[in-house]
């Protein structure tokens, strides 16, 4: 009797860690899939005004553009619209890095979420082009 018991301790145990196994590998899929999943994508125009590299552990590369002004009322003040961005690729962090000050277009995709060692914003500039000013 007690071997019984034995086995089917030994059952219920095998049977729980399959469960967690699948239930982990379920919630893998989910995260690899909400964390690489492109909601939008695009272009924004403006004058790239900061792009700096930061971060305590994971260095990432964040830039802002200034796109524009909204409430064009005569003899009122301008109030400009900044756009905050990430950039995933050396080679266009190394673009970027010199055009503080110049009217650029940026591609983007914008994620769901992030990965906080991927950028602080949901925004990945994969694209850079200088505008004639």
């Amino acid at each position: 009797m007690t071997e019984q018991k034995s086995s089917s301790v030994a059952g219920f145990f095998k049977k729980a860690g399959l469960f967690l196994v699948g239930i982990l590998l379920i919630g893998s899929v989910v995260t690899l899939l909400v964390f690489s999943f492109t909601y939008s994508e695009g272009n924004r125009a403006g004058v790239l005004i900061k792009f700096s590299k930061k971060g305590y552990v994971f260095k990432t590369y964040e830039g802002e553009l200034n796109i524009g002004g909204m409430g064009n009322i005569p003899n009122t003040a301008q109030m400009n619209v900044i756009w905050q961005f990430s950039v995933k690729d050396k080679a266009i962090a190394d673009s970027l890095m010199g055009l503080e000050g110049r009217k650029v277009s940026l591609h983007y995709k914008e994620k769901i979420k992030a990965m906080f060692w991927q950028g602080e914003t949901n925004y990945f500039v994969d694209g850079v082009e200088v505008l004639n000013e």
